[in-house]
């Protein structure tokens, strides 16, 4: 490190307890293009000048140094770009190295630099950032999302709901202690000076509140979950504490399955497929991927998988929730940072919680919120060390199951350029469902995949399989294949289910010289758009993207969402229903998924039900106008 010598014409700047002084520099070319703008802020200073300079420095200190960070690659790029010289932010002016006049705060973080061959008083001129595209507004005149918060009074009625289902629940535990009524729960004796084990709130709301909307949930199926399915019968004697099957069912169109392109059949090519596999390789693989259990069919996926999402390489793991989970702690660790969308996944939560990394969440899809997030991850750095991060992850969905929103890749993208970090995107619900030919949001949105380091996916939505992937360069999945507690520990995927996915992508991929796949993926968006469009119509508060296939519907109080839910079985509907603490105390929501294989009839009979049991209930809150649709880009996506 070489020493800064201070002359007349100084420029002082302060980090904290260090004062640098950046002024008319008299070391050679040479030495100053191999110095990074950090290593000015850390050089060791000589002469001295005087305190009116010094609080002049102060004053633009964070102005100056923001700006000088994020002109400066961050280290652990994916790209690894060159060190940016010294000499791009100086100029030369009568054989004197004088600096630039400084750029304001707002113009640097709106990609505003000067250009070398400017002169000392010259107006600032935009420069494109080096990106594939800048500040590109073409998809965001066409991104309608909606989240219309609910009148006040229902919220207060909502509260007011709980707070009653809460007071009778503590009632009737008074009422167990002195040894009136009969509780059939799991209790333990209250013995003093011993902390009790399952009495907590986890529990008494399981008991009290959960509990009589038990009915709802859990319910078998004895048929393939398709368009529609076979719902088993139970009848409970005892207030949903306990169910006994009565050996009947009731026939149900399917409006809780993830089967976006309708692969879930047991009937068709892809069936055939499985069956032969089956007898050829049989049901199982009982060994790991490094353990004589990777044969040439999981190669033939793994290589399909990588051809499809348009990457290098990818490797495939037996269990959707373990594709996350299980991957992430071999990705980053302590001294690391992760900025997790607050609505993420329970499989990625978990995923980052065993990474040892540090994780900072951000607001929901708001990416003002993730680049204030990453400006102070850049400037403060690591918490009591003030060491560099190691990595900084952003993690983040194609579409989020409970609220049926789409992330805004172009600007996440944006964000991992300009400040050098990597993006985890998480396409469990959008591979297949959404984009011209079914790859996802990335071509949704018209993005190139080698812009995502870290591309996962699941095969239990679109593909009617299960199992998971992720996909990137050759470096991160050979690096997996040898990190990956998924890869040594656990058995790799069974033949059949490697084979369903097989089938169902080249049929999603054209290659069964059929275009069947490509009337899956438009069936679908047509069902997407007709089914948001009559229920926004009717005035129900409906959640998330106008191209998102699922479709949360607000309900409010958990008392209209357990009776929705059972008036429709009654009628032979079947929907999910989602409530406290699944999502937001007051936004409990009909969660309908849509497929392929719903037909315009089925769709019509379940939106009829909806507008009659939307005036029973009194459901039909909105106060927005229905979103719009442009047909010419179906036009332009056919073609």
């Amino acid at each position: 490190m070489i020493g800064l010598k201070v002359t007349d014409d100084i420029n002082v700047t302060s980090s904290k307890n260090e004062i640098v002084l950046v002024s008319s520099l008299v070391r050679t070319s040479k030495i100053l293009e191999s110095m990074t703008i950090r290593e000015i802020y850390n050089s060791p200073i000589e002469g001295e000048f005087s305190a009116s300079q010094t609080l002049q420095g102060l004053e633009s200190v964070k102005t100056k140094r923001m700006a000088d960070i994020i002109s400066e690659p961050f280290p652990g790029s994916i790209t690894e770009q060159a060190r940016i010289p010294v000499l791009s932010g100086l100029l030369h002016e009568n054989d004197v190295l004088k600096t630039k006049p400084a750029v304001t705060y707002k113009q640097r973080i709106n990609g505003h630099k000067r250009s070398c061959s400017e002169t000392l008083h010259a107006r600032s001129t935009p420069k494109k950032p080096d990106m594939d595209f800048q500040h590109d507004k073409k998809w965001a005149s066409k991104f309608y999302e909606s989240f219309e918060d609910p009148p006040i009074l229902t919220s207060i009625l909502t509260y007011i709901s709980f707070l009653i289902l809460i007071l009778v629940g503590h009632i009737r535990e008074f009422l167990k202690k002195l040894g009136i009524g009969r509780v059939k729960n799991i209790s333990e004796p209250n013995i003093p000076g011993f902390v009790p084990l399952y009495q907590s709130w986890e529990s008494f709301y399981h008991w009290y509140i959960y509990r009589r909307g038990k009915d709802t949930l859990y319910r078998a199926i004895s048929s393939v979950p398709a368009a529609e399915m076979d719902v088993m019968d139970r009848v409970t004697d005892d207030h949903y504490w306990t169910f006994r099957y009565t050996g009947t069912c009731t026939r149900a169109i399917n409006f809780g399955s993830y089967n976006y392109l309708g692969f879930s059949e047991n009937k068709g090519p892809c069936a055939d497929a499985v069956e032969k596999t089956v007898n050829q390789l049989g049901n199982a693989i009982c060994a790991s991927r490094q353990e004589l259990g990777y044969l040439q069919i999981h190669k033939e996926l793994d290589e399909l998988v990588a051809d499809y999402l348009g990457v290098e390489a990818a490797i495939t793991v037996p269990m959707g929730f373990a594709t996350n989970s299980m991957n992430m702690p071999a990705l980053v660790e302590k001294g690391c940072l992760i900025l997790s969308d607050e609505l993420n996944h329970a499989s990625l939560i978990l995923g980052c919680r065993l990474s040892g990394a540090q994780i900072r969440t951000f607001k929901h899809n708001c990416m003002d919120d993730l680049e204030k997030k990453l400006q102070d991850a850049i400037i403060e750095q690591q918490p009591r060390t003030h060491r560099k991060w190691k990595k900084i992850l952003i993690v983040v969905e194609g579409i989020y199951s409970m609220e049926g929103s789409i992330v805004k890749l172009p600007e996440v993208i944006r964000l991992k350029k300009k400040y050098k970090a990597y993006v985890y995107l998480d396409e469990a619900h959008s591979i297949g469902a959404i984009g011209p030919h079914g790859k996802g949001v990335v071509e949704y949105f018209g993005m190139d995949p080698k812009d995502i380091d870290i591309m996962m996916g699941t095969f239990t939505k679109s593909f009617g399989a299960v199992g998971g992937y992720i996909g990137g360069s050759k470096r991160l999945i050979n690096h997996l294949r040898l990190r990956s507690h998924s890869a040594v520990y656990s058995s790799t995927m069974a033949p059949s289910i490697v084979q369903q996915v097989i089938s169902s992508m080249n049929i999603i991929l054209g290659r069964d010289n059929t275009r069947n796949g490509i009337k899956r993926i438009n069936q679908l968006k047509w069902n997407t758009r007709y089914f948001r469009r009559r229920l926004q119509e009717m005035g129900f508060i409906v959640y998330g993207n106008k191209e998102s296939p699922v479709v949360p519907m607000v309900t409010f109080a958990p008392a209209k969402v357990v009776y929705f839910s059972r008036y429709c079985l009654e009628h032979g509907i079947g929907v999910t229903v989602a409530a406290f603490p699944a999502v937001p105390l007051e936004k409990s929501r009909i969660r309908f998924c849509l497929s392929a294989s719903h037909t315009k009839e089925m769709l019509d009979k379940v939106l009829d039900m909806t507008d009659k049991l939307g005036d029973k209930l009194g459901l039909k809150l909105s106060r927005i106008e229905p979103a719009l649709y442009d047909e010419t880009d179906d036009q332009e996506e056919e073609k």
